[in-house]
């Protein structure tokens, strides 16, 4: 997470998860960091089966949309243009292999999570 981000943004940062269909990674990533609080979270998924289905509304509420594979970032790109040429778009690389709130998804988050917007803000 670069220094312009944070020093743009004076209040909680507001970050959306991003898988596919919202009931596994992004979900969980949402449950595990929704009382951070550097941190306003939500999540969304990119099919049409998901819980939850990112729109254009979402993108424009968050300040950095975290996506857990490139794909996802690139359905964004295609059916959102505009909305994500103007955002930080953050992808964590984690394949859907995980169940909701599995332990090893969980460490996963907490760590790549850790070192894109590590607790230090200098």
């Amino acid at each position: 997470m670069s220094k312009e981000i944070f020093d743009a943004v004076n209040e909680r940062i507001k970050i959306l998860f991003v898988c596919s269909r919202n009931k596994r990674r992004s979900l969980t990533a949402e449950t595990i960091f929704r009382d951070e609080p550097a941190w306003d979270v939500r999540s969304a998924g990119t099919e049409e089966g998901a819980r939850i289905k990112v729109t254009a509304g979402m993108l424009g509420w968050a300040d950095v949309i975290v996506v857990m594979e490139k794909r996802h970032k690139e359905r964004l790109r295609q059916k959102y243009p505009e909305a994500l040429a103007v955002k930080h778009c953050v992808c964590l690389f984690i394949p859907d292999d995980y169940e909701f709130m599995d332990t090893a998804l969980i460490e996963i988050l907490r760590k790549k999570m850790g070192k894109e917007f590590p607790k230090d803000k200098k």
